[in-house]
């Protein structure tokens, strides 16, 4: 199994979704949803293929249909959570899907594998992935983990997370013992049979674990020696970006409008978000878009959608390093940043409690 269909298959089963075929037809016809053009009579039908099913990360998609941003962009805009997530990119690639929300790594592995998706947006400027252990733990430090055990999904990019942590801290990866225990991140932690574990959010693990009465803490993987990068993008077929990019522009734009509305009044997302999905636990949702939100443009250091060459070079270079990317891999390609629309303002990220 490549190391994109296990990363595809971990998101889908954290997310409690059936997994699905991910083979990719490179001679599938583009039979998108796009319309011809947002200046015609009738609107531009469009698709957003969702990562999981709707959360806090999606409340300004929501809240930009609720307001009618793409209706007065002239678009009819569906947003969906497909029965199989982990097969987003590849609807996207074919041009089944306009749009499908997915991950800084999943693309890089995807376009390794010949599918053609490109990030036109970024939705989370930070990494989400933490590694995580009991609020009472004695590890306060990647160091602090040596003669420990450490769970993980049994990913390479979880090990290679790891290790970079490690030897940012003067340990090495031979000083831990990893432990695979799947899928089950959280329960091996709370229950003591892990001391920490790699591959858990800090924007939802975290508030999971306090509900259930035992508190967490975590160490981000930027902050110790793993290049930043984009958690969650969102990306578009490359037919779709060469024939009609001015429909992608002009649904970024609206899309831009409804995450700063959520990040100016993260109550009125909330609702929004509940109304479209009634399952969600409030209080999950609520907690977690107050983590999120100052993560969706850096806490107002940059426009919603913002990717640079930058960000993109150095976490493609640091896979490429960890031999988790063949280095024919073009990083380029896989980003695309002259379609966001320049907004006029960004408002800081200062959800309540922060």
């Amino acid at each position: 199994m490549s190391q994109y269909t296990r990363i595809l298959s971990r998101r889908a089963s954290r997310r409690t979704v059936a997994r699905g075929s991910l083979g990719f037809a490179a001679g599938l016809a583009l039979t998108g949803r796009i319309a011809p053009g947002v200046a015609a009579q009738d609107p531009a039908s469009v698709s957003v293929a969702l990562d999981w099913y709707p959360n806090a990360n999606h409340a300004g998609l929501y809240l930009a249909q609720d307001r009618g941003y793409f209706e007065d962009a002239g678009l009819d805009v569906e947003i969906y959570t497909p029965a199989d997530p982990a097969a987003a990119l590849q609807t996207v690639g074919a041009g089944r899907d306009t749009f499908g929300i997915s991950y800084h790594s999943e693309i890089l592995f995807a376009r390794e594998q010949g599918v053609p998706v490109v990030s036109v947006a970024a939705l989370v400027q930070h990494p989400l992935n933490c590694l995580m252990m009991l609020e009472e733990s004695d590890i306060e430090r990647p160091a602090d983990l040596a003669g420990k055990t450490v769970g993980t999904a049994g990913l390479p990019s979880d090990d290679a997370y790891l290790q970079t942590m490690l030897e940012t801290d003067g340990a090495r990866i031979d000083d831990v013992e990893v432990v695979n225990v799947g899928f089950d991140l959280l329960p091996a932690v709370l229950s003591g049979r892990v001391d920490a574990v790699m591959g858990t959010y800090w924007t939802h693990e975290t508030i999971l674990a306090e509900q259930q009465g035992t508190p967490v803490r975590y160490l981000r993987v930027e902050e110790w020696g793993v290049p930043d990068y984009y958690e969650l993008i969102l990306t578009a077929g490359e037919t779709t970006i060469a024939e009609h990019g001015d429909t992608i522009s002009v649904f970024l734009g609206a899309m831009q409008r409804g995450y700063n509305d959520a990040i100016a009044d993260p109550d009125a997302a909330l609702q929004v978000l509940l109304a479209a999905s009634p399952d969600l636990d409030e209080a999950v949702e609520r907690e977690g878009l107050g983590l999120l939100i100052p993560v969706w443009t850096s806490d107002g250091e940059v426009e919603f959608g913002t990717q640079t060459a930058g960000r993109w070079d150095a976490f493609g270079a640091w896979m490429k390093e960890q031999g988790l990317l063949g280095e024919d891999v073009d990083i380029a390609a896989a980003w695309n940043g002259e379609l966001l629309p320049t907004a006029s303002a960004t408002p800081a990220a200062t959800p309540e409690g922060s």
